[in-house]
């Protein structure tokens, strides 16, 4: 329960020191057309429940329990995000983890370029009436 706590402070207060950009749907599709890849963070029971957004690559950062393990994280990241400068988008289901995985990778290993789907994909697409596709392995 501790550990639960400190990680929504620590969310809080990140989201208030964000310093990447937040987009809406439109332009998470328009920079999708444009070639910016999409990475959502969520876990696989999350992505078989929801679906994805369509050319999503899957990487999922915290486990059920909320644990995660960085550098397995970054060594499929990078795979995905080639430089520092590439800009790419992340999501989750509220917008909550990628407050914190946007921060880590923003202040920590000074990568540019990061974009957040506002709300995530429960808010910030399937609510505004996007669809997924089913997820498969």
């Amino acid at each position: 329960m501790i550990k639960k706590i400190m990680i929504l402070v620590f969310v809080l207060l990140n989201t208030a020191y964000a310093s990447f950009s937040e987009i809406d749907e439109k332009q998470l599709v328009q920079m999708q057309k444009d070639g910016v890849v999409i990475i959502d963070i969520r876990r696989e029971e999350e992505f078989v429940q929801l679906g994805i957004i369509e050319g999503s690559h899957t990487l999922t950062f915290f486990d059920e329990k909320n644990n995660y393990n960085v550098p397995a994280w970054m060594n499929e990241f990078v795979k995905i995000v080639k430089n520092k400068d590439q800009p790419f988008i992340i999501y989750c289901a509220h917008a909550n983890r990628t407050k914190v995985v946007g921060n880590f990778l923003n202040k920590k290993l000074k990568y540019k370029n990061i974009y957040d789907l506002k709300g995530g994909i429960d808010y910030g697409w399937l609510d505004k009436g996007k669809k997924t596709v089913r997820y498969t392995k």
